[in-house]
């Protein structure tokens, strides 16, 4: 047995050293090798956006150089690429733009900022072109805006308006005896209605195709613009399906050529009088913006606008690219506060919102930083719930029309999984000093002075968030109250019901700040950088965490104590001098 144990430890230290020394290679290349080779745009070029590696508006910053190196050294944010399109407008070397069966997970209000971006890039006279072996209805979106649009002869099409499936867990609950327990403010709050319901509610159903509706119609409209069709024959193409073959989609002038990808490339040659047996210069979009990132439009500005990024669900801790956390914005917001080179600041949000308490605190940052030095928000793809909390105490609010936000309202969750318990024999009795010392248990029923006292909670939060949202924005409680309710609106309605400004994107926000500031020169500087290092890194790695952190972290506490209960019970054996029973003291 020693023999083998020694064989198992030589061969797990091998493991490790292997593991080491690849790691030790990668980052050693990472330093010494990374930027060895500068970008060169070649003359006659075009350039390929292909953004299936995008994501997100700000690709992050980290105050760690080591992170800097392995995180973000070479990824951009699609403000990055948009800029960088900007820029591209006035190089010589850059003759158009290729979008070639381009898919990414951008989201309605990404595309429609990166759609006007390249909008305006064709008014410098360079061409937009497209080609796509199949059109999903919102990469046609992006790809209606350029000059000629190709699809491929067997390609699939789609273009027939937008629809929403939400799954309800009523039943299930019921069946299977675990239930969520639901405690909320606000007849809109659909987000927990999928755990009350079996259907959708009228007042949800209403929200929703308000919505979607408002949504389709600036789609339409921009698609309209640049492919010269009404937007009464762009509807009546969808609801019959009329552009479902390319034939049909041709016929319908949603596309111009029926073709396949090697025409596409040789109509590109002949636009820039190359040879047809011979190649053209192309450069993808990440090289061409990494080329431009470091380039400034006013290198001798002393002033500067603070953009300051707030992307992802709102959690409390630090944050990172893909989460809010408090730390991180506060720490931006007083840096830019306090530096006097910065003159205003752009609060660049995309969330769907999360903690109430992380919201808070956010805000009340804002607040005492827009006492200094105006603060505009520019609103992405959702700036929802707690989202739009952090936004509602601005100087000046953007959205696009297609932006999701509002849902001012506040809920909780317990899961609850007595019924389950008493099913399986499972019995929970709690002893107490107190009438209220006990904390919620999962495994009893919810006791009403319990979920009384709970609501007051939720009330107190949406009477606070209702009542910054009307300091904020200049309107009374109950206007505010009227138009919450946990109900969600697109940048279009919310525009017209005071929730927002004005209609624009990043560049229209950054434009106002500067007014506001009373600026014309500036450069603009990007927030947060992040305080994480490579422990914080290898630790979310799968194989560094142990399988009681990862039942944890995926399926949460509760579950993890039952199985520790039943693993525990089934390994005893034989006599045991042990507690006749388990205690958890709160």
């Amino acid at each position: 047995m020693k023999f083998l144990g020694n064989v198992l430890a030589t061969v797990v230290g091998l493991f490790v050293f292997i593991m080491m020394f690849v790691f030790g290679i990668i980052i050693i290349a990472t330093v010494f090798g990374g930027n060895s080779e500068e970008i060169a745009v070649k003359d006659n070029s075009v350039i390929e956006l292909n953004l299936e590696h995008i994501n997100n508006d700000y690709a992050g910053k980290y105050k760690d150089p080591w992170m800097s190196i392995l995180s973000d050294g070479e990824k951009v944010g699609l403000i990055d690429v948009i800029n960088a399109i900007e820029k591209a407008k006035t190089d010589d070397d850059i003759k158009g733009i290729s979008i070639l069966n381009d898919e990414s997970e951008l989201g309605m209000a990404q595309r429609k900022t990166l759609r006007d971006a390249m909008e305006n890039f064709k008014k410098s006279g360079k061409f937009v072109m497209a080609y796509a072996n199949s059109y999903s209805q919102k990469e046609y979106y992006l790809n209606s805006v350029a000059n000629t649009i190709y699809l491929n002869p067997i390609g699939d099409f789609n273009f027939k308006g937008l629809s929403a499936e939400i799954m309800f867990f009523k039943d299930l609950q019921e069946k299977t005896g675990v239930k969520m327990e639901v405690i909320r403010h606000g007849k809109y709050k659909s987000a927990v209605e999928p755990f009350l319901e079996n259907k959708m509610s009228d007042a949800n159903r209403e929200q929703t195709s308000a919505l979607l509706n408002s949504i389709w119609s600036s789609v339409t409209d921009d698609i309209s613009k640049s492919r010269n069709i009404t937007v009464t024959k762009l509807n009546e193409i969808a609801n019959g399906l009329q552009a479902r073959t390319p034939e049909m989609a041709k016929a319908e002038k949603l596309i111009d050529v029926i073709a396949y990808e090697d025409s596409y490339h040789d109509a590109i040659r002949q636009i820039l009088k190359v040879e047809k047996n011979k190649d053209y210069n192309k450069i993808s979009i990440l090289d061409y913006t990494r080329k431009m990132i470091t380039t400034s439009e006013n290198t001798d500005a002393v002033d500067k606008i603070a953009i300051i990024y707030a992307q992802g669900e709102i959690k409390s801790g630090e944050g990172d690219v893909n989460t809010i956390g408090e730390i991180s914005m506060n720490r931006s917001l007083i840096e830019a506060r306090k530096n006097k080179n910065i003159k205003a600041i752009v609060l660049r949000i995309n969330s769907p919102g999360g903690n109430a308490l992380t919201s808070d605190l956010i805000w009340r940052e804002i607040e005492l930083t827009k006492k200094v030095k105006p603060v505009v928000v520019s609103m992405g793809n959702y700036a929802a719930s707690g989202g739009y909390y952090i936004a509602c105490n601005a100087n000046k609010i953007f959205a696009e029309n297609n932006t999701i936000t509002g849902s001012i309202g506040v809920f909780g969750i317990l899961p609850n999984f007595s019924p389950l318990a008493t099913k399986i024999g499972l019995h929970t009795e709690q002893v107490k000093t107190n009438e209220n010392a006990a904390e919620y248990s999962p495994f009893l029923p919810l006791e009403e002075k319990f979920k009384s006292t709970t609501l007051e909670g939720v009330e107190h939060i949406y009477k606070t968030f209702v009542t910054h949202v009307a300091e904020g924005r200049k309107m009374t409680f109950a206007q505010v109250d009227s138009i919450a309710q946990g109900r969600v609106w697109s940048g279009r309605e919310a525009l017209k019901i005071g929730l927002v400004d004005k209609i624009g994107g990043l560049d229209q926000a950054i434009k106002e700040a500067a007014t506001l500031a009373k600026i014309k020169k500036y450069n603009t500087q990007n927030f947060p950088e992040y305080e994480k290092d490579l422990n914080d890194i290898l630790g979310n790695l799968p194989f560094a965490k142990s399988k009681e952190s990862f039942i944890k972290e995926e399926f949460g506490m509760e579950t993890y104590k039952i199985m520790e209960q039943i693993k525990r019970v089934q390994s005893k054996k034989g006599v045991q001098a042990l507690m006749p029973f388990e205690i958890n003291i709160q």
